[in-house]
């Protein structure tokens, strides 16, 4: 009877073992659709991938290039009696969209014409203009020819229109307006004016020599409506108080955002024609 009993311990722990062994491979079982959750991770990507394709805006022909690098800034500058009463600073506006409105002015007086392209350009690409290491000796390589060669190698525009600030001088004055901005001109907080200014200026050069296309009357509807106004005009006319003190409280003033860019449009649509027309 021990035999028979002793058997039978025998076999249960048989079985037992049997199931042991066995249990493994139902758990394994999901870790065999892993690879199968693997490869459609990998699959997305790809179809990301083919939503990004038509950028075939900026594709074929381009008649006209246009680079607008009027920049961000805005000046802010008061003057007094004396040159030790002058107060200049900058106040970057990048929320302002100045360079964009240029290039919507250009496409309104072009009729939105498809063959006119906007050139986009490395950040500081025009500071050797701005800023040349001399005065006195132009090096050519800081000039706006060489400086639109470097950025358009393959564009190949039959034309360039390029768009930057200058500084301009107050009429009847030796007062100079550095690009866009405000200034304000006066004894003390009594007897002063201010004023907004955009000093805008346009280039045009041949896509293939990049030498400069000669327009001798760009501009002069502008200088004769100037020479002509009896009254200020009510563009660039700035109440005192709108005045930005301090010059930090420039980029969160709506009135002056929206006065800016109504002048630098009005600059434009006055200049442009000369430079849009076809020879």
């Amino acid at each position: 009877m021990f035999r028979t009993f002793a058997a039978a311990v025998i076999l249960v722990s048989c079985f037992t073992a049997a199931g042991w062994a066995q249990s493994p491979s139902t758990t394994s079982a999901p870790a065999a659709s892993t690879p199968a959750k693997s490869i459609t991770k990998k699959a997305a990507p790809k179809a990301k991938a083919a939503a990004k394709q038509p950028v075939a805006a900026e594709t074929g022909p381009c008649r006209l290039g246009v680079i607008s690098a009027i920049g961000d800034r805005f000046a802010v500058q008061k003057f007094g009696l004396t040159i030790f009463e002058t107060e200049e600073s900058e106040v970057p506006v990048e929320g302002w969209g100045l360079d964009d409105l240029v290039v919507a002015r250009v496409r309104a007086a072009t009729g939105a014409d498809p063959t006119v392209r906007r050139i986009a350009y490395p950040k500081g690409a025009f500071e050797p203009f701005y800023h040349p290491t001399s005065r006195f000796l132009p090096d050519p390589r800081e000039g706006l020819p060489a400086i639109v060669r470097g950025i358009t190698p393959t564009a190949n525009c039959e034309r360039y229109l390029v768009v930057t600030r200058f500084k301009g001088q107050v009429p009847g004055t030796n007062l100079m307006l550095d690009g866009i901005g405000a200034y304000s001109r006066g004894l003390g907080s009594i007897a002063r004016h201010s004023h907004l200014f955009a000093n805008v200026s346009v280039l045009l050069l041949d896509g293939g020599t990049y030498e400069t296309i000669s327009r001798p009357f760009a501009g002069l509807g502008t200088r004769l409506a100037d020479g002509l106004r009896l009254t200020e005009d009510p563009l660039t006319k700035l109440d005192n108080s709108l005045f930005p003190e301090p010059a930090t409280a420039v980029p969160g003033n709506a009135t002056l955002r929206d006065r800016t860019r109504a002048l630098v449009a009005a600059r434009l649509d006055q200049t442009l024609p000369n430079y849009l027309k076809n020879d």
